[in-house]
């Protein structure tokens, strides 16, 4: 079980996090990123599954500036809900928290990303922008496509599901198209696919080897 701490970005604001340490020294540190419902038990659950792993995660709470502890479960009520928390946070504020916690993150060494749905989104752009920033991996980021031109300085790799219903696949085929270096991997799955809390979403599989491929690929670059 990890606990909550307190983070403050560039700009003086503080936010809280969830924190897991691992059992002995961090081989890195990994910053999770939250879908729209908050950093919510699933996100704090991906969070402990890293510190297992050996990586100290750090799972900021980014809807904070808009509304302190969100941690929905996942219904049609909270996706409209935090759709509508998303409208009030300017998007450099928002990378201003998640640079927090890449910076916390750091104290277990190199450190990356890994984003869910909206979060997913923020690990590609904090790929191409955000210094510091060791790799990435973005699961089923939704706004990818539209920021195709945005080119990554860390290395990052991005899972999709073929069947997800808010991510064409054609727009992920010219994802791959326009940056043949990252690592694109479609499985067949629908949005959400790892999101075991929600038996809608949720393709046990596809989650499993998605995660296999994300820890080695931190595992290579944070070594």
């Amino acid at each position: 079980m990890g606990k909550m701490i307190e983070l403050t970005a560039s700009d003086g604001f503080k936010l809280g996090a969830y924190r897991a340490d691992p059992v002995g020294k961090p081989k890195g540190g990994i910053v999770v990123l939250q879908e729209i419902f908050g950093a919510n038990e699933h996100i704090r659950a991906v969070a402990d599954k890293a510190a297992a792993a050996g990586y100290l995660a750090i799972a900021p709470a980014l809807f904070d500036r808009a509304e302190r502890d969100v941690n929905w479960a996942y219904t049609d009520d909270t996706m409209k809900a935090g759709v509508g928390l998303l409208g009030k946070i300017k998007p450099e504020d928002t990378l201003k928290d998640v640079e927090a916690a890449l910076k916390a993150a750091h104290e277990g060494g190199k450190a990356g990303i890994v984003g869910f749905c909206w979060g997913g989104s923020l690990a590609w752009v904090a790929a191409a922008e955000m210094p510091g920033l060791d790799a990435a991996v973005g699961y089923y980021g939704g706004r990818i496509p539209a920021m195709n031109a945005m080119a990554p300085k860390a290395p990052i790799l991005l899972h999709f599901g073929e069947r997800d219903q808010g991510i064409p696949m054609a727009g992920v085929r010219e994802v791959e198209a326009a940056h043949p270096n990252v690592p694109v991997y479609v499985y067949p799955a629908g949005h959400a696919f790892n999101r075991d809390p929600d038996p809608t979403k949720y393709d046990a599989p596809s989650a499993k080897l998605a995660w296999e491929r994300t820890m080695a690929f931190f595992g290579e670059k944070l070594a």
